[in-house]
């Protein structure tokens, strides 16, 4: 086992500092991409009641427009990651992205609520192809040090205003044009990105051109895929239904048995070894604890903005728009930050920040006012967000070996996004339990608020692991060549 410097710790005067402006274009066309890709998760939401009428959908069909994408998107990203280490980074960037491009154009023309479907379905494979070539794009073209650590939170913030923006976004398009636009606007932006990144990135792989492993990525696939189908379900069906236990334990099954056949291959798409570096391990089982909190906080200070307070979705897009701007701060200021705290002091005080929102966000009342209601917890929620996730994200990927860099960017965006469908899941039923069925605004307050608690408790005891299990400030170990 041999050490190496933490991201925190001041690097020689050879690291070069700054970010040369041919590499600032490899940075901005992953960042497009990784925007693109986070968008499309929150992006349709207000959109939805308008394609239901235009297309004649079910309430069951419905829920599938944002769950197709989702789950597309969570069971094909490891098999993207290491596609993109044996395959080449460039070569499945323009692949995801192509894909990405034609299914948003497939889904703002479809004419059929089953089109639509298979659209969202095809998103969420070229996202899944793509999100983690783009974080490998760019760790590749900086070196590691403070450029990086820069470039790092120029992606974070980018990805996170892509989330926080999705539901102002595509309010906007909804209004001023039609839901069709809120996948159309993909088409002109993605192309553009295609034509830069074919001619700006530079091709590079691992130098490992050995044969995925098939059987671990349909393993790994399908389970990851079965988990997320029951994690959705838990919402119509509850907990103890067999329409959310069959596809769940089918799920983790299919997992338990991945972890078996990797454990045995001679080439496995997810070494396992991976796991025994620390700073991997450590920050993202992390990012799995702030993406459960996180992406459920948009979802419930949506619905009670609406709901409760009886904004419009333009005008909820409005009152939220300071909280999207405080993820951005927060991911640009958190480089900065680390050069002089380090990162695990700030990743422990981002989710210490963010916990402190969501315990004043529990305070929330039907009448609330919107600046001691919404905006400053929404505020601390998100700035401490940002502060968090880039250290976080930095020390994974730079505990990573060059040949699996494309894995662990995969398992980054697996980790919070399997923690975002997780704990959406989980608060709404938490919500529900407490709301008893009740349809009056102070009930439904209860509801929300009782799922900002028990969030602000999961935060709470994130920090804690954080505390004894991420690395030091000053070492951290690569895991020992297979």
């Amino acid at each position: 086992m041999t050490s190496m410097a933490d991201v925190s710790t001041p690097v020689p005067t050879r690291t070069p500092t700054r970010i040369r402006p041919r590499t600032w274009a490899v940075v901005l066309a992953a960042c497009t991409g990784q925007f693109l890709v986070i968008l499309d998760v929150a992006v349709v939401n207000v959109a939805l009641p308008s394609m239901r009428t235009d297309l004649g959908l079910s309430a069951p069909a419905l829920q599938w427009v944002v769950n197709a994408y989702s789950i597309a998107f969570a069971g094909f990203m490891l098999l993207g990651g290491r596609a993109a280490d044996i395959y080449g980074r460039k070569r499945m960037f323009l692949i995801g992205l192509g894909l990405f491009t034609a299914a948003s154009l497939a889904g703002g023309l479809a004419q059929e609520g089953w089109q639509l479907l298979a659209a969202r379905a095809a998103q969420g494979l070229g996202a899944a192809v793509l999100a983690p070539a783009t974080l490998t794009i760019l760790t590749a073209a900086v070196p590691e040090g403070p450029a990086r650590t820069k470039a790092i939170g120029t992606w974070m913030a980018v990805g996170a205003g892509g989330g926080a923006a999705g539901g102002l976004i595509g309010g906007v398009l909804t209004d001023a044009l039609s839901w069709r636009w809120v996948l159309l606007i993909n088409v002109p932006i993605g192309a553009l990105v295609l034509v830069g990144a074919a001619l700006w990135l530079a091709e590079g792989r691992a130098g490992d051109r050995r044969r995925v492993d098939l059987l671990g990525a349909v393993l790994v696939t399908a389970g990851l895929a079965s988990v997320a189908y029951g994690i959705v379900q838990t919402e119509a069906e509850g907990w103890t239904s067999p329409a959310t236990l069959v596809p769940l334990l089918g799920g983790l099954s299919l997992l338990a048995a991945f972890v078996l056949a990797e454990a045995r291959a001679a080439a496995p798409l997810m070494p396992l070894r991976v796991f025994g570096v620390r700073a991997v391990s450590s920050a993202n089982v992390a990012m799995f604890l702030i993406g459960s909190a996180t992406f459920a906080m948009w979802y419930f200070m949506t619905v009670y903005a609406q709901n409760v307070l009886g904004y419009t979705p333009w005008l909820a897009g409005i009152a939220l728009l300071p909280t999207s701007v405080a993820v951005v701060i927060g991911s640009k200021a958190a480089p900065r930050l680390m050069a002089r705290i380090g990162a695990k002091r700030l990743a422990v005080i981002g989710v210490l920040v963010t916990a402190a929102g969501f315990g004043w966000q529990s305070t929330m009342t039907a009448d609330g006012p919107y600046v001691t209601g919404i905006l400053i917890p929404g505020i601390l929620m998100m700035a401490g967000s940002g502060l968090a996730s880039t250290p976080l994200a930095a020390l994974a990927t730079s505990g990573a070996a060059p040949g699996d860099a494309g894995l662990v960017s995969g398992l980054v965006n697996t980790s919070r996004t399997m923690g975002g469908a997780l704990g959406l899941a989980v608060l709404s039923t938490v919500a529900a339990a407490r709301t008893g069925g009740a349809t009056g605004a102070a009930e439904v307050t209860a509801g929300y608020a009782l799922a900002f608690r028990t969030a602000a408790a999961v935060l709470v005891g994130g920090v804690l692991m954080m505390l004894l299990w991420l690395p030091g400030q000053r070492t951290r170990s690569r895991p020992a060549k297979s």
